[in-house]
């Protein structure tokens, strides 16, 4: 160990998204894990739990104080929405230099904290130790939306489909396999966290329907868009180019994208460009691993930044 690396502790570190982030961080050249706080797992190995990882760390089970106490570099809060403020008060009086990023939505409306959407959000960095880490649907529909923002003649319609790995851990119904078998479940139709957060950040208002299906992890969203004047399909595939080809992260494609196509990789697939015959509609289709791009990939993209390293550093593509 090179005492040039930053230490890293993840907070929640059970869940799916916590196991992704430990690999990446295990991979990562300038960033050495100091430790893993989660309460169910307390004392085991986390080389038992996660593949990938070969060292001989344990989980702990740390409260907000005992997390500040631990004085790491970099603190990547995996928790459920409404629990990140007790540690990131308590880190705020430690250690105030100290990175934060949120994985939950506690902070993505908070204009105090930087929103780390990369691909767009990159230019209004300035610097700043707390980052919301976007959530994995507002990821997709941002991207999907951005380049055509402009053009909007109604609120954009997105048909989202989720794996149930986006239900996180704690048992329901919709992380339940046997009641997920054959089945598609629809919830939170109106005013899902998500919608409320593509539509603050892109600034034009957006309606989302989201549903889990039987798969495992990757989601689909489907965008239907009015436009304020006639485009030709060309014309729509140009912006999205123009908007994304220097983008490693993110591909823009022919074809609508297939979920079983993006699941275990780290970039966003965006396609379909299905124009209707008066060319006043358009319909766009992204898919993307909610659990690496819509999550823990994105999560490192902006640790790299903040830490001075190269933003795809450890994060194969």
């Amino acid at each position: 160990m090179t005492s040039a690396r930053k230490t890293l502790g993840i907070v929640g570190a059970r869940g799916h998204t916590g196991a992704e982030l430990i690999r990446l961080v295990a991979a990562h050249p300038a960033l050495e894990l100091a430790f893993v706080s989660s309460r169910e797992l307390d004392g085991q190995r986390v080389a038992d739990h996660v593949d990938g990882y070969a060292g001989e760390l344990r989980y702990a089970s740390l409260d907000a104080d005992a997390v500040a106490a631990q004085g790491a570099d970099v603190v990547v809060l995996a928790l459920p929405n409404g629990k990140a403020a007790p540690y990131v008060e308590a880190i705020d009086q430690a250690r105030p230099d100290t990175l934060i990023v949120d994985l939950s939505a506690d902070y993505r409306f908070d204009s105090n904290w930087y929103y780390g959407l990369p691909e767009l959000t990159r230019g209004k960095w300035r610097g700043e130790k707390k980052i919301s880490n976007p959530g994995c649907y507002a990821t997709a529909i941002q991207l999907a939306l951005a380049p055509l923002k402009d053009m909007l003649a109604a609120p954009p319609v997105c048909f989202g489909v989720s794996g149930y790995s986006g239900a996180g851990t704690t048992p329901s119904d919709k992380n339940n396999p046997d009641k997920l078998r054959d089945n598609l479940m629809p919830y939170s139709l109106t005013g899902h966290t998500h919608e409320k957060e593509a539509s603050r950040h892109l600034g034009v208002p957006v309606e989302f329907l989201p549903h889990v299906a039987p798969h495992f992890r990757g989601l689909t969203v489907t965008s239907n868009l009015y436009l304020a004047r006639r485009m030709s399909r060309e014309e729509v595939m140009q912006r999205f180019h123009h908007a994304y080809d220097a983008e490693p992260l993110v591909q823009v494609v022919d074809d609508a994208p297939w979920v079983s196509a993006v699941a275990g990789r780290h970039h966003v697939d965006i396609g379909g460009f299905a124009v209707s015959a008066d060319g006043k509609r358009v319909v766009v289709v992204t898919t993307l691993d909610n659990l690496l791009k819509g999550a823990a990939t994105q999560a490192l993209q902006n640790i790299n930044r903040a830490i001075g390293m190269d933003e795809l550093t450890a994060i194969p593509h």
